[in-house]
């Protein structure tokens, strides 16, 4: 049988117009740039709800059907948790979503976007695409949190802005002692690995510790390079075997898209070099810091190009505009919540005199707030840095929620709050203190169901509730030690 031109459906792309002018382009050189560079086989992935890259590998000479028909994958993938359990009643009428493209477990198609090829230099004669998915009969997936993004972008645009954001990234490196690989560890979730530091901490920003950590980090730093990621600095974070990476800004989709690739190859790069890379914001390990990943982000005017935060005189922080974002990310902080901090672990970091937030205000270069504005008149990087975030967020989902809610400032002209000296002396709204508020606070926030529709975040809200059940039915270290022996 000839398989040729059947991977996905025949001609999906073309059929269903899903590449614009650029995708178009470049899809075109990219069967003979394949060939050229010697590639043997192409990862093709899709970021999924939780911003993990899924996805399948053919080889080199599928790529035009791949490119044309799309690539088959089971849409049981959409209805996963963290622990990769499959938290919808899938073989009932609907897949337990209420959509017929849902039930009995069938496919939907990965669609490559054509400007995101790269070439993975850690993998042998691998090439690498980034996918949108969408179903058979050409609907986008409404749960594609890369497709969310792309809509809040389409609205600001509607607006007159640009998003212009940058990452600054904490995470964990460490030597890989025991990755826990025995038959009986392998659970969902597995037995996590068995590790040791690479330098101990508390040397923030020393070179002596970044010399100790540099042969780790070469080989990273390289592979990244080669891969087109803006790398801006690499740093030696507070805590032990704590580091941090730093962006250039980027405009639109690009940001979202280097972070999942960031995280991805990370992991991958680290594994191979016998160490464990994790984003996970808060290990259970002794003498460790939380990671958090701060989003810095400003608006440039499509009519000229310029930062739309720039002040224009000493008296305010930010423009109009920018005061008015601000006001609206203080307004959803909490519903933005889940968001920006989508993990059980993450809530752990929300803590007052700690360099993490704890309540929504902001403060001019003021690093205790949620909000810290940086820049000033003629400066044009002024921008607002949001400190909320954890690192394993959905990229996606974490700026879709921080544009929907700047433009509802800007929409309604809100004003926001007096900015800060003492950010944990000062009465604002407090964050969540846990997912399962998180939870309740998105359901309160009425603006986000407008903006997502009802059918995401009942579909999100479900999937976390579900990892909150299986958390709080876990019987924790500390249970043990407070009630086992005393009754």
């Amino acid at each position: 049988m000839n398989n040729k031109n059947t991977m996905g459906r025949s001609n999906f792309a073309e059929r269903f117009d899903i590449w614009n002018a650029e995708q178009k382009a470049a899809a075109k050189d990219l069967e003979k740039q394949i060939k050229d560079l010697d590639l043997e086989v192409i990862r093709i992935s899709f970021p999924d709800q939780h911003g993990i890259l899924r996805g399948k590998t053919i080889v080199a000479d599928e790529i035009s059907s791949a490119l044309n028909n799309g690539v088959g994958m089971v849409t049981t993938l959409l209805a996963k948790d963290t622990s990769h359990k499959t938290v919808f009643p899938w073989f009932t009428e609907g897949g337990g979503f209420g959509m017929e493209e849902m039930s009995g477990g069938g496919d939907f198609l990965m669609v490559p976007d054509p400007t995101t090829f790269r070439v993975l230099p850690w993998a042998h004669k691998t090439g690498w695409l980034l996918a949108d998915i969408y179903f058979p009969n050409g609907k986008p997936v409404p749960f594609s949190t890369r497709q969310i993004l792309r809509d809040a972008l389409s609205e600001l645009g509607d607006a007159g802005y640009d998003y212009m954001s940058g990452l600054e990234v904490e995470f964990h490196l460490f030597k890989l002692e025991d990755p826990n690989l025995r038959p009986e560890q392998a659970g969902q979730p597995a037995e996590p690995p068995e590790v040791s530091l690479l330098a101990h901490g508390f040397q923030y920003l020393t070179e002596q510790r970044m010399d100790e950590l540099d042969p780790h980090l070469e080989t990273l730093r390289r592979h990244l390079m080669d891969i087109g990621l803006p790398l801006r600095t690499l740093e030696v974070e507070f805590g032990p075997s704590q580091i941090e990476i730093t962006f250039d800004p980027g405009i639109g989709l690009s940001t979202a898209d280097a972070m999942v690739l960031f995280r991805s190859a990370v992991k991958q790069i680290a594994h191979r070099q016998g160490l464990h890379a994790t984003f996970m914001c808060r290990p259970n390990l002794p003498n460790l810091f939380s990671s958090g990943w701060h989003l810095h982000q400003s608006l440039l005017d499509k009519s000229t190009g310029e930062n739309a935060f720039v002040p224009d005189s000493d008296e305010h922080a930010l423009s109009p505009i920018g005061r008015q974002f601000v006001a609206g990310l203080l307004k959803h902080a909490r519903g933005a919540a889940l968001f920006s901090t989508p993990t059980i672990n993450g809530y752990k970091r929300y803590q007052p005199y700690s360099l993490a937030p704890d309540r929504a205000l902001w403060g001019k270069d003021n690093r205790g707030a949620m909000l810290r504005v940086v820049g000033g008149v003629d400066d044009a990087g002024s921008r607002i840095e949001n400190r909320v975030g954890e690192p394993a967020a959905n990229p996606y989902l974490y700026l879709a929620s921080q544009i929907y809610s700047g433009l509802d400032g800007i929409n309604n002209k809100l004003e926001p709050s007096t900015p800060v000296d003492a950010a944990y002396d000062t009465e604002a709204t407090p964050l969540p203190r846990s997912l399962l508020d998180a939870t309740f606070a998105l359901k309160e926030d009425s603006y986000f169901r407008e903006k997502l529709g009802d059918q995401f975040i009942d579909y999100i809200l479900h999937i976390k509730e579900a990892e909150i059940t299986r958390f709080l039915s876990t019987v924790t270290d500390w249970e043990h030690k407070e009630y086992f022996e005393i009754f």
